[in-house]
């Protein structure tokens, strides 16, 4: 068993690891509270050709826009919303 260290800063996990963190913490998100692939892949077309989108990151509200936009209940942060 191994243990994982949960002190590390982004800059340190290495991209490799962090994308698989990333992808493990999706994956963990209960169908029940997601919403269906189209609107997940229309709501990323939206955050894609959005000027606040910032490697991944909404800097409106500093989620990573993949999580909040997987979420059935979640909607674009920003004063205008896209989604």
């Amino acid at each position: 068993m191994s243990i994982k260290c949960r002190k590390c800063l982004l800059s340190e996990i290495g991209e490799e690891a962090l994308l698989r963190s990333l992808e493990e913490l999706k994956n963990a998100i209960p169908d029940a509270e997601r919403c269906d692939e189209y609107i997940y892949s229309k709501r990323l077309e939206i955050c894609k050709k959005c000027a606040m989108l910032n490697e991944g990151m909404c800097t409106v509200c500093g989620c990573y826009v993949e999580f909040r936009a997987l979420k059935s209940d979640s909607y674009c942060p920003d004063i205008i919303k896209r989604w």
